[in-house]
């Protein structure tokens, strides 16, 4: 069927509810609006569900989720993994609570036991969860920083990490295999609870989580003298992260935190920002101005899931607030656990600190510094997460640290997802060490740049919507495939790394070498005097991104020769789309 066709079936068949009906009555002779809705299926890719929420094949409903769950409880009834259960969690956004209870009645529907928690939770304890309960699998109900009408649905697999090959492939199959909604099993919540399928769980699992992290703390003495001189200002973004970050830091001593009000209490309209995301600026503007009332040392502020943590410290010289990057961060926390690991008990000999390909070459230094191992995985943490599966299934490699770019990190094994709790619990104790040692985090991560060099990173993004935005993207994509460049910015290239043909080829010589990672539709290209450019499209959102890195004599330096770079990608891009 056409998606006009589709659009007249979702009208007329009596298994969609009147609310839907109605929403798409609302619609009738939009005839691009009924397309975007209804021209294809909302893709369970392989990180699960993402799109905006409303009426439609194209986007997130009770009944897209319903058919995502049914072929779920397929692949797990295949796999034998029934009786196991899985677990589900939730955030702050609109239709959340109804998602996961459609997740919850579908797989009991199907013989499986859904535990779900009571209210909202943060990301990383979902993962955590998993393993804690023993489940075969978990799924979140979040669209992490995304705008305000979207929504997700991201499966997790028994080792606590986002599904990853063979599981993610079998179960996209799985779901495309249901190709009708009326054949979605669903009971009601009660009859689920009376069969002994449909489990409310809380603060048990919420305990067990904290305990686990605060056993990371590395200098619990550092925390008790130097916690009465910090401040630190904290903003959930109306998402899940309130009452758990708050709570590990009381727990393991800080005294002095404060919470932005206006954004405090979760609320899915995100009403005080466009864009509820810790990386962009605007989200920090009502922190900030908190932090200068309080005159607070740290600025912290997690995504509406608490997977992700942004960062401010001050510069005690100048008196003014500076951001962290994802990679800046990611480097201050790696160099500060690793650096107390060796102090205490020595590095292992096969200790490993893990990147994406995206993340600075920064973290390839510090490794290097500590006779660590460095290990590269494909852009998603989830890779980041079968390492540590691989640790474990082999009984050779011990995991030191993991981060990407896109400001996620995880300290410890106890979740195999990012977890911008444990970032938070980090960072505020490294801020208290150094504070013993009359530093402040932005004096040591200038003591960074001058040990290990002046790394600049940086993004340039660019949002195609629609489908002939995505159609532009994969043009830009095969363009600069079949086309290599010779060099961007000046700086020229001297091998390319085709993620999705497996391939890294030397320009001056030809010869053609293994990635050694999995077919990805990512293009990385090594430049000269340390510079490297690396473009893939978004898996969440409808936009490609172009990450690149540079290294200065100087901050001054470094910050020069990654705009002027950063210039050159722009006019590259602008030219490509015109």
């Amino acid at each position: 069927m056409n998606y006009m066709e589709q659009y007249e079936e979702w009208l007329s068949n009596p298994h969609f509810d009147e609310t839907t009906k109605a929403e798409l009555e609302s619609i009738r002779g939009n005839d691009k609006e009924i397309k975007e809705r209804f021209y294809q299926e909302l893709e369970f890719g392989t990180a699960g569900l993402r799109g905006i929420i409303g009426a439609g094949l194209n986007r997130m409903n009770i009944y897209t989720v319903g058919k995502a769950s049914q072929g779920l409880a397929n692949y797990i009834n295949k796999v034998g993994g029934s009786e196991r259960g899985v677990v589900i969690a939730f955030d702050s956004r609109r239709m959340s609570p109804e998602f996961a209870n459609e997740a919850a009645v579908c797989l009991a529907a199907n013989g499986i036991k859904a535990y779900i928690f009571e209210s909202l939770r943060p990301t990383p304890e979902l993962s955590f969860a998993v393993r804690e309960l023993g489940c075969i699998a978990g799924i979140n109900i979040t669209a992490s920083h995304n705008p305000p009408e979207y929504n997700g649905y991201k499966v997790y697999w028994e080792d606590g990490a986002q599904i990853t090959p063979p599981h993610d492939v079998n179960i996209m199959d799985e779901v495309k295999a249901v190709k009708d909604f009326a054949t979605v099993k669903t009971i009601s919540k009660e009859e689920a609870m009376a069969a002994g399928l449909y489990e409310v769980i809380g603060s048990k699992v919420d305990d067990r989580y904290i305990e686990e992290l605060k056993k990371l703390v590395k200098n619990p003495e550092a925390i008790k003298e130097a916690q009465k001189d910090i401040k630190i200002v904290y903003t959930p973004l109306h998402g899940t992260g309130n009452l758990p970050a708050r709570r590990i830091l009381r727990e393991i001593g800080f005294e002095n935190v404060y919470v932005v009000p206006e954004q405090e209490l979760p609320d899915g309209e995100f009403p005080t920002v466009s864009y509820p995301n810790p990386e962009a600026a605007e989200a920090f503007e009502l922190a900030l101005k908190l932090a200068k009332e309080k005159d607070a040392d740290i600025v912290l502020a997690t995504d509406p899931d608490a997977d992700r943590l942004g960062v401010y410290v001050k510069d005690s010289k100048t008196g003014e607030y500076i951001t962290l990057t994802g990679n800046m961060s990611g480097c201050l926390i790696a160099d500060y656990e690793i650096s107390q690991i060796k102090e205490k008990m020595g590095v292992p000999e096969d200790g490993a600190l893990i990147k994406t390909i995206v993340t600075t070459n920064m973290a390839d230094a510090i490794a290097e510094y500590y006779g660590a191992k460095l290990i590269e995985v494909l852009t998603g943490f989830k890779f980041i997460g079968q390492q540590i599966l691989g640790f474990e299934e082999s009984g050779k490699g011990t995991y030191l640290f993991g981060f990407e770019e896109s400001y996620g990190c995880l300290v410890g094994t106890h979740a195999r997802d990012k977890d911008a709790i444990v970032a938070t619990m980090a960072l505020c104790e490294a801020a208290a060490y150094y504070k013993t040692k009359n530093m402040t985090l932005w004096d040591a991560m200038l003591a960074m740049y001058e040990r290990y060099g002046y790394y600049k990173d940086d993004i340039k993004t660019i949002t195609l919507k629609g489908i002939e935005g995505l159609q532009k993207i994969q043009e830009i994509l095969e363009t600069l495939r079949n086309n290599t460049p010779t060099e961007f910015g000046g700086y020229k290239v001297l091998s390319v790394r085709d993620y999705k043909k497996g391939t890294i080829t030397e320009l001056s010589t030809g010869e053609v070498k293994p990635t050694g990672l999995p077919s990805s539709n990512v293009l990385y290209y090594d430049m000269e005097d340390g510079v490297w450019l690396c473009v893939r499209p978004s898996g969440t959102e409808p936009k490609v991104k172009f990450y690149f890195g540079v290294k200065g004599t100087s901050l001054e330096d470094a910050n020069t020769k990654s705009a002027e770079l950063g210039k050159e990608v722009v006019d590259m891009i602008n030219n490509m789309i015109k």
